[in-house]
């Protein structure tokens, strides 16, 4: 490990290793530092994404893309189904092996990598991020850079270290349990999404297959019910799913997390300083999607630290030209989900029961995800519009 690099990036999920690819490619020195024992270990996601998103980075191996599923079904709070056939196939990863894969491709492009690099501050000088401060082992550093990348998860401080508000509105978090689950009763050819304030008041409740006999299975609760008068957890809402649906389920892993919903952070840059993923809340706010997310504004992240290190400019003038990237593309869809999600998710029963109804005659090839969103969302013609923007 050198004192000084062009780059250092916190965090090694796919916003952080594939920021690490696109800056090391374009000739900047790189450092990643990862807190865990491992890179993607343990595993906090559901491990899903689309087919196109992920073809803009590669091109899907069955070592790390274990199920291809094109069938999507949504589960309505009276067990009235709408299925879905879509052209463009969804997959689910095995995001340890997945998660390596990035990070080997960034390291093959020159960067360096660190485990149990535990960052706990960040170096200014005359209010410019110039570095971190970690520690390895009770051994502490001080390694200096020209730009830091925080890629550190939703529980950022990066970005807070370099006084960006970061926090998130109660209502804007999801508390979400997952568990993998062996059992007979799965479907694997099959995506599921149950709906419903009994079964994920505020979100929804996944089954994502990720072969035979074997799925993620996951609740996401809003942050404001998750002090219910019920006085029940996302993992009781889980345990009593799995209970209903899956009896006979032996449980393999069960994790917890919390998901940025959010609207996008309006400001992720500063003098030296980029944030990416989770860290500047880049998730789908409506699905809490975030891996494509993350790479997509790890690679745009990524290029501008090369330029701004060819430049040798790394003001937060500069670096503007990442947000600006950012919110023409994914930013500015991202908001309109962002919309759309405070209606949607407000939604009675009854009246996500009325709206899988609305298709029951509607054949699954006919139908898309487009269309069930604008199904949903008739009664706000705002809403309707940009929808038919998103899905274009």
């Amino acid at each position: 490990m050198k004192e000084e690099y062009d780059v250092i990036i916190v965090g090694g999920g796919p916003g952080g290793t594939t920021a690490a690819y696109y800056a090391a490619s374009g000739g900047a020195k790189v450092l990643l530092l990862e807190k865990k024992r491992d890179i993607g270990f343990p595993v906090r996601c559901a491990e899903g994404v689309g087919e196109a998103g992920l073809k803009e980075f590669l091109n899907p191996d069955p070592k790390w893309a274990v199920n291809k599923i094109n069938t999507y079904r949504l589960i309505a709070p009276d067990g009235n189904i709408v299925t879905v056939k879509n052209k463009e196939a969804g997959y689910i990863l095995n995001r340890r092996v997945f998660d390596y894969m990035l990070a080997e491709r960034a390291s093959e492009m020159g960067a360096e990598i660190l485990t149990r690099m535990y960052v706990n501050g960040i170096i200014i000088n005359d209010r410019t991020v110039s570095g971190v401060r970690c520690e390895y082992l009770g051994k502490k550093f001080s390694i200096r850079s020209n730009i830091v990348i925080g890629a550190d998860g939703v529980e950022s401080r990066v970005g807070r270290w370099c006084g960006i508000k970061t926090n998130i509105k109660l209502r804007d978090i999801e508390t979400c349990v997952q568990a993998t689950i062996s059992s007979k009763k799965i479907e694997s050819d099959k995506i599921d999404f149950y709906f419903g304030k009994k079964i994920a008041p505020g979100g929804y409740v996944w089954v994502f297959p990720k072969g035979k006999n074997l799925a993620n299975v996951g609740v996401g609760i809003a942050g404001i019910y998750t002090k219910n008068p019920e006085r029940k957890s996302p993992l009781d809402y889980l345990n009593e799913f799995l209970n209903k649906h899956y009896p006979d389920a032996s449980i393999l892993t069960r994790l917890a997390g919390g998901v940025p919903c959010a609207e996008g952070l309006k400001r992720i840059v500063a003098d030296g300083l980029m944030l990416v993923g989770d860290a500047a809340h880049q998730a789908n706010p409506v699905t809490g999607g975030g891996i494509v997310n993350a790479m997509k504004a790890g690679r745009i992240a990524g290029k501008v630290a090369a330029e701004a290190v060819l430049k040798q400019d790394f003001s937060e003038k500069m670096l503007r030209e990442y947000p600006k990237q950012w919110n023409n593309t994914v930013g500015e869809i991202n908001k309109k989900f962002y919309r759309m999600k405070k209606v949607i998710f407000g939604f009675s029963d009854k009246s996500l029961n009325a709206i899988a109804k609305s298709f029951n005659e509607t054949s699954p090839e006919n139908l898309t995800i487009k269309d069930i969103f604008v199904g949903a969302l008739k009664k706000h013609p705002p809403l309707v519009i940009d929808a038919l923007k998103v899905f274009k």
